[in-house]
């Protein structure tokens, strides 16, 4: 399996990975082949790359830390929290509860798992698919910094629903605090409607909803919407920060390709103690695929290659399968670049 720009793939290819809708459901399966007018009605959803089965690679699988079965279930019960959201109904705390608490044993049960971007988006599902990225990110992060149980709940529960404020049209002038104006400019940042949409929420807990409030903060003091810095900052909302932030800088679109999850890593790092806390990137970056498995790479001795397995610890340095013309056939071979030491990836291939 291969990972590829949906501009180079061909017709008569077959589809690596499922894509799923905005309400969970495949709106494509895995294995079909792609005619032209397939390509071009994936073009048409906002699909930039997708996941191609690939004879040479067909061992290639995506370890998940967290199942496509309960992605899929999360995405749709986000579906039915936006529902509620847009026709001014209180979110089912209860439900998202219960799906984040899937995802927190899966991730728990799975601690030498990188994550990988694998999502296929489109444009209806973007956001379902970023809420769900942010949460899971969030977990392995808490995960890997030894959080409680019931913090690290608070937590998906604040980081799955952290960009609610976006579909709020406006705060109420009976939720305006004393001494603002509902035209003000903190009234109108979305973390500061999903805070107020959050805390009247049954079954989401305070610190859940001041994670949507503050997951613009920067600990230089230069963030939205109130300009904290520092200890004013509540730890697990500088959890999400990076993981939002991480999400938003991979996310491919029509207009913008996104960065390599490498580059993305690289802009989180020169940006630590400004924008994000130390010990939350150093945490973070034991949790990231830097050069996901069914990436296609160069080498530094010239070889191409495609990322075939993942070293916990070692995010930067994968195995990668190297390959090249025989005649009709290919000669194969395998760089551990974790043993070996002087070649480098210098390149990822769309």
């Amino acid at each position: 399996m291969r990972y590829v720009s949906i501009d180079k793939v061909e017709q008569g290819e077959k589809l690596g990975k499922h894509i799923f809708g905005s309400d969970g459901r495949i709106l494509l399966n895995d294995g079909v082949t792609l005619t032209i007018g397939l390509i071009s009605k994936l073009r048409q959803m906002g699909v930039t790359s997708i996941f191609v089965k690939d004879d040479r690679f067909e061992e290639v699988e995506i370890e998940e830390v967290v199942s496509e079965t309960t992605r899929r279930k999360a995405v749709a019960t986000l579906a039915n929290s936006i529902q509620f959201i847009q026709q001014d109904k209180q979110i089912d705390g209860k439900s998202i509860s219960n799906v984040v608490d899937q995802m927190i044993e899966e991730v728990m049960a799975n601690p030498d798992v990188l994550f990988h971007l694998t999502d296929i988006r489109t444009k209806d599902n973007h956001l379902f698919v970023h809420l769900v990225n942010v949460c899971i990110v969030s977990v392995m992060v808490a995960v890997q910094i030894g959080l409680s149980k019931p913090r690290i709940q608070e937590l998906a529960v604040g980081s799955l629903l952290h960009d609610v404020g976006k579909l709020v049209a406006e705060v109420k002038k009976s939720d305006v605090p004393v001494g603002y104006q509902q035209s003000d400019e903190l009234m109108q940042h979305h973390s500061w409607k999903g805070f107020n949409l959050l805390r009247k929420a049954p079954d989401v807990s305070t610190l859940s909803a001041h994670i949507a409030l503050a997951h613009h903060e920067n600990v230089d003091g230069s963030g939205k919407p109130r300009g904290m810095s520092g200890n004013d900052i509540h730890f697990l909302a500088k959890i999400v920060a990076v993981a939002n932030d991480y999400d938003h800088l991979t996310s491919e679109n029509e207009s913008d390709p996104g960065l390599f999850p490498h580059e993305a890593c690289e802009r989180i790092m020169g940006l630590t103690n400004v924008r994000y806390d130390h010990n939350v990137v150093w945490k973070f970056l034991r949790c990231i695929a830097f050069y996901p498995s069914g990436a296609q790479v160069k080498l530094s001795n010239g070889s191409i290659g495609v990322v075939t397995g993942q070293h916990k610890g070692l995010p930067q340095r994968p195995i990668v399968r190297t390959f090249r013309p025989d005649g009709d056939d290919f000669i194969f071979n395998e760089v551990d670049l974790a043993k070996e030491t002087t070649v480098f990836i210098t390149k990822v291939l769309t």
